[in-house]
């Protein structure tokens, strides 16, 4: 498999852990904070981790611009929800 190819793969790999794992958390998260409530310390190790993973693969999405627009929206969507999470804990 040459790179291009094995890239692919793991691109694959990627959005299909996105969509069936990571966006469905990510987005209940979401609706939690958005009404007020708080995420416990395994809610805040979640996004906490898909944030440290985005940046590790953000130089791929980079060489790909067909996944940008994703990337920038999930992580506009954990930024938003790590960031309304504290707003609830401060009051």
């Amino acid at each position: 498999m040459d790179s291009s190819g094995k890239e692919d793969g793991i691109i694959y790999v990627l959005i299909k852990r996105f969509e069936t794992q990571r966006l469905p958390r990510a987005l209940a998260l979401k609706v939690k904070v958005d009404g007020g409530g708080r995420l416990n310390d395994l809610d805040m190790a979640f996004l906490e981790e898909v944030l440290s993973d985005a940046r590790h693969i953000k130089p791929m999405v980079d060489e790909h611009p067909e996944w940008q627009s994703v990337y920038t929206k999930a992580a506009d969507l954990y930024d938003h929800t790590l960031t309304k999470a504290r707003e609830n804990e401060s009051g």
